[in-house]
């Protein structure tokens, strides 16, 4: 249960959940690239530029590290350093400052990390904004009465900046287009494209022979409006990253493997069932395999996501990614690398992203059927009006144009993101962030809520509940023993007893004993503190660690976990909603239906691994129901990125955050149910915003097919409908 103190720090740097990264400085050595080092660390506690000054400072300063740099939106930062620093060493030196940090490897994760997208619209939209600014300015003078010369002037000088607008910010539109109609088909940019080029095509046929009118400011202006809602709609998708690509990031690159006596250190796609392989104390497990050799315990978070460790000795099957504890092992697989449960469960979260990304919202539905009409009403206005003027193709094409531009889906294209927009910002002030343009969609649909326990409805840090029930002769023993551990259970008891004032006992010749606990000698006895096995006690069901006074009988000392803020709030609301909550966790039977209990839960499974999470969910699904799942550690991920929704707490790991489509950023739990109320209300607004847009044609279209608007009335007509759309979307706030 317990370690000594060297072996203490270096498990609490390398034995958290999110630790189980690949080696960096070993695996570039032996790929025979030792210039640099690059190491990857994912910062999960870092919020503000302090901590980017206090990380970089103290990385900066280590020997051998050349550079450090934060990437507070990522939470993580790169180092440079010299081969022989590892990230065993750096991660001792942030936690020496308080700051918690976990490898990466930079292989498995993405190529680049730069919003290159998001910018590349931010500039577009620039560009087309100050266009369209200098454009106005000029069209007005020539609405206020510039005649002849000067008004072709103007038009000139339009052209000279519409143009280069068009042509620089129309690009994300123009390729879309083109692939569209490379696959022959009419996607939602196809009319947007040809709505841009038939307004600036006969704004230059205009100027060209000195005609009244020319629309280089309705091109501009509907280019901008366009490029607006397209940057808005990326936000919304651009926060999440892929959860099976963290996972991926988790997975342990090499193992030493014992082959005629002697230890060879090789990569983990060369290992075979049957081999033996070393895992010392510290390590992480490199394939799933069986205990031949060696006591321990380990950090089985990976999988369960319990914080608690658990016992390993001969006959125990292990599986990758957990984390060894105190003890050597000795492990001999029986899978790894692509047949390994964490990457199975990487596969797994990977397939459910990608039926999740299928979903499709309500406005490209609707693009659909949108699109080819477009098209046709656009056509049979040109067919009607050179029929009906004998031929006179510049009247025919105005109209033609009009038609375009004012049944263009720019109205159509907010309907989604503006609301999205707005529900985000009501939501992030309560605590919620978005991370996907459909989830609030999505949320309101949900019927059946599936909550974590451990780090979700609790706050995984176990707290003794019988301390004050110990003798005063057995509590200072029991705090001292404790006070030279680094075991959760154990420093949740000399905090305990700290907090109550305890004086420790003189207890001397400290021992740790991998595996099981830790031992010393008071008062010319030997005293235990450990397994309940090791004491002769009585295990039970409740999560507890025990004390051994030699000649005594043993003593329990009983742990729970605190409830998250909020948790009793949420269950409440969700019940009163008529909607079945689930509590599902791999913890013991009996604190989980204590845990059930106490909230009110009637559905509950204790002892539960990630793909039997996942297979729950799928049988939810498959009876009919839309869930919701709640839940922080990477066990998890599967679950969440296979529930109609999910929700993760800001402290989950990375890869359990992302595979969610929403995160809370605070520790109360109470606004989760306050979110599906919001989404109830932001689905509301869609369909309003959709009536608006049908209203819109229903009105405007008329207009433009009988000849009653110009190009231009028709791009004013079109931005009055996107505001409209924006500002109802803005009631959510």
């Amino acid at each position: 249960m317990t370690a000594s103190p060297v072996l203490a720090e270096r498990a609490t740097a390398s034995a958290c959940p999110a630790c189980i990264a690949a080696p960096s400085a070993e695996r570039l050595a032996a790929s025979g690239d030792l210039k640099d080092a690059r190491l990857v660390l994912s910062l999960p506690t870092a919020h503000c530029a302090v901590c980017i000054s206090d990380v970089e400072r103290t990385l900066g300063g280590y020997p051998g590290v050349r550079s450090a740099r934060v990437n507070l939106t990522m939470k993580r930062v790169s180092v440079e350093a010299e081969p022989d620093v590892t990230a065993e060493d750096l991660i001792a030196a942030l936690d020496g400052i308080g700051y918690e940090a976990h490898e990466l490897d930079p292989g498995m994760l993405s190529a680049t990390e730069t919003d290159r997208r998001g910018r590349d619209l931010l500039m577009r939209i620039g560009v087309a904004g100050f266009a369209m600014m200098n454009i106005m300015l000029l069209s007005i003078a020539v609405w206020s009465g510039a005649q002849d010369a000067t008004r072709d002037l103007f038009h000139w000088i339009s052209a000279a900046i519409a143009l280069p607008t068009v042509i620089f910010a129309g690009q994300p539109f123009f390729a879309s287009a083109w692939t569209s109609l490379k696959a022959r088909r009419l996607g939602m940019d196809v009319p947007i494209s040809l709505a841009i080029i038939l307004a600036s095509s006969i704004s230059v046929y205009e100027t060209m022979h000195s005609g009244h009118h020319a629309y280089f400011d309705a091109a501009v202006m509907l280019t901008f409006f366009l490029l607006v809602g397209r940057y808005l709609d990326y936000r919304t998708r651009a926060v999440a990253r892929s959860a099976a690509e963290e996972l991926a990031a988790l997975e342990v690159a090499r193992a030493t493997v014992l082959r005629d006596g002697a230890e060879h250190v090789v990569p983990v796609g060369e290992l075979m069932p049957g081999d033996l392989v070393r895992i010392r104390p510290g390590a992480r497990v490199p394939a799933d395999g069986e205990v031949v050799e060696g006591t321990s315990e380990m950090d089985r978070s990976v999988l369960t996501g319990e914080s608690l460790p658990v016992w390993a000795g001969p006959g125990v099957t292990l599986s990758t990614g957990e984390v060894n504890l105190t003890g050597p092992l000795t492990l001999r697989v029986t899978a790894a690398g692509r047949d390994s449960s964490l990457h199975r469960m990487a596969e797994l979260v990977s397939l459910a992203e990608s039926a999740k990304n299928k979903y499709t919202s309500l406005a490209e539905r609707a693009a659909r059927a949108y699109s080819p009409l477009v098209h046709l009403l656009s056509f049979a206005a040109f067919a009607f009006w050179m029929w009906r003027t004998g031929g006179d193709m510049r009247y025919a094409v105005n109209i033609s144009a009009a038609v375009l531009i004012i049944t263009c889906p720019c109205a159509l294209g907010l309907a989604v993101p503006a609301v999205v927009t707005a529900a985000s910002g009501k939501l992030f002030r309560g605590g919620m962030l978005i991370k996907d343009g459909t989830a609030l969609e999505r949320l309101a649909e949900v019927d059946t809520v599936v909550f974590d326990k451990t780090g979700t409805l609790t706050q995984g840090t176990p707290e003794p509940v019988n301390l004050s029930d110990l003798s005063s002769k057995v509590l200072p023993v029991a705090a001292a023993l404790a006070g030279a551990s680094s075991h959760p259970l154990a420093r949740a008891l000399a905090d305990g007893a700290a907090a109550m004032g305890v004086t420790l006992a003189g207890v001397t010749d400290l021992r740790e004993v991998p595996g099981y606990g830790i031992e010393g000698q008071w008062q010319g006895c030997r005293v235990r503190l450990g397994r309940a096995d090791w004491l002769g006690a009585e295990a039970g069901d409740v999560t507890a660690t025990h004390l051994g006074i030699e000649g005594q009988p043993p003593v329990s000392i009983r742990f729970a976990d605190r409830l998250r803020p909020g948790a009793e709030d949420a269950v409440r609301a969700f019940q009163a909603q008529g909607k079945p909550v689930w509590l599902v966790s791999g913890d013991v039977e009996g604190a989980v239906a204590r845990l059930a209990e106490r909230l009110g839960i009637t559905n509950w499974r204790a002892g539960v691994l990630p793909l039997e999470k996942a297979a729950l969910v799928g049988d939810l699904t498959a009876g009919g129901h839309r869930v919701l799942m709640v839940g922080d550690g990477l066990n998890d991920t599967a679950a969440l990125a296979a529930a109609h929704v999910s929700i993760s707490p800001a402290s989950a790991l990375d890869a359990a955050r992302t595979a969610s489509d929403i995160v809370l950023l605070g520790q109360d739990l109470a606004p989760v149910a306050e979110a599906v109320r919001i989404s109830t209300k932001a689905r509301r607004r869609i369909k309003e915003n959709f009536a608006i847009s049908l209203m819109y044609n229903v009105v405007a279209v008329p207009i433009a097919l009988v000849g009653l608007a110009t190009p231009l009335a028709a791009a004013l007509a079109m931005s009055l409908s996107s505001i409209t759309v924006s500002l109802n979307s803005l009631r959510l706030k």
